[in-house]
């Protein structure tokens, strides 16, 4: 049986800033990585206007890309459950030259 003490040091204490907790509207991403790391940019794309912006970017370790792509299917997986499956539309008629010198997978 665990002690006390071992139950609390395994929790995590989480603050979510009020300027944060809004969140963004992204309706794009863009992962690159080196052999350290992973950065996925989200993207804002509006119609009518002929550029997109970063609107943030999140830099992690590979081990910690994984866990995130593990814990999004696993995610999607039980919203697909209730809600049944999520429609993927065509890609743009044309396709979007966005190369920031290293491998490019997008979102």
């Amino acid at each position: 049986m665990s002690k006390p003490d071992e139950k609390m040091s395994n929790q995590i204490n989480i603050e979510l800033p009020e300027d944060v907790a809004g969140g963004i509207y992204s309706n794009l991403s863009i992962i690159t990585h080196s052999p350290t790391e992973f950065v996925i940019d989200f993207i804002q794309l509006m119609p009518g206007v002929p550029k997109g912006k970063v609107k943030s970017r999140v830099i992690m370790t590979p081990e910690n890309a994984k866990k995130l792509m593990k814990a999004m299917m696993e995610n999607v997986g039980k919203y697909e459950q209730v809600h049944g499956p999520i429609k993927e539309h065509k890609a743009m008629g044309h396709a979007i030259p966005m190369n920031f010198g290293g491998p490019i997978n997008e979102a």
